[in-house]
C-alpha cells in the first residue's frame, strides 16, 4: 500500500498512525496538495489528501473510507474500533467530534491565509463550533476511567483525538488555551509519549 499526504495533516497521521499500530507495511509518498497537485491529481482529481494505493492498485480518497478499507484487513479482537454497541457508537462519536475539529482548523487556516479578505463570520462560526466540539470532548474525557478513550487499549478515538491537538496547537496556536481542557491536555501528553505518535509525525508546514 501508499500512503500519500504529509504528516502535519490530522487526517494523514491517523491513517499512519493506524496502519503501523496494525502493523500494515506501506510505502509513504508525503506529497503536498499545493506543491505537488501535479502530481497527486493522477491518483486524487479532489487534490486532496490522504489517498491510499491499495495492494491490487485502486486508491481510496478520504481518511474515513482510508481507515473502514484497513479495519477489514484487521481481526476483529485487533480492530482499533470496538465491534460491540454501544462501545462502538460511543467511540465513533468521539472520533467524529476530532476529526471534525481539524476539518474546521484547516478551513479556518486557509481562510485566513489564502484570502485577501477573510470572513469575519465565517472564522468565528468555525471558531464556535472548535471550542464547542473541544468542550464535548473534555467532558468526555473527565469522566474516563480507562487507561485510553473507550478502553485499556488504544484506538480510533485516541488516534483522532492525539492527531487534532497536535495539528490544532500547531496551526492555531492562540486559538485556545489547552489549560481550559485539562483531560485532554493530560490525554494527549500521554499519546504525544508514545513511539507511534512520535515516529508518525511532521511539524507543521504551511502551504506555500
Amino acid at each position: 500500500m501508499i500512503l500519500i499526504g504529509q504528516y502535519d495533516s490530522p487526517f494523514v497521521r491517523r491513517v499512519g498512525i493506524a496502519l503501523t499500530l496494525y502493523d500494515l507495511p506501506f510505502e509513504h509518498w508525503p506529497w503536498s496538495t499545493f506543491g505537488d497537485a501535479d502530481r497527486l491529481i493522477a491518483y486524487n482529481p479532489l487534490l486532496r489528501v490522504p489517498a491510499l494505493v491499495t495492494d491490487d492498485g485502486d486508491t481510496l480518497l478520504d481518511s474515513h473510507s482510508i481507515i473502514d478499507h484497513v479495519d477489514g484487513l484487521a481481526s476483529p479482537e485487533a480492530r482499533l474500533l470496538p465491534v460491540n454497541e454501544p462501545e462502538r457508537r460511543r467511540a465513533m462519536k468521539s472520533v467524529s467530534l476530532a476529526t471534525g475539529i481539524s476539518d474546521k482548523a484547516v478551513s479556518l487556516f486557509y481562510e485566513n491565509v489564502l484570502h485577501d479578505h477573510p470572513s469575519a463570520q465565517w472564522i468565528e462560526r468555525c471558531k464556535r463550533q472548535i471550542v464547542a466540539a473541544l468542550s464535548a470532548l473534555e467532558l468526555e474525557g473527565s469522566h474516563r476511567t480507562t487507561a485510553f478513550w473507550n478502553g485499556e487499549r488504544i484506538g480510533h478515538a485516541d488516534i483522532a483525538i492525539g492527531a487534532m491537538l497536535d495539528h490544532l496547537i500547531a496551526s492555531h496556536p492562540d486559538l485556545v488555551d489547552l489549560d481550559d481542557y485539562p483531560a485532554l491536555q493530560r490525554h494527549g501528553e500521554t499519546l504525544r509519549a508514545m513511539p507511534v505518535f512520535q515516529s508518525i509525525y511532521q511539524p507543521f508546514i504551511p502551504p506555500a
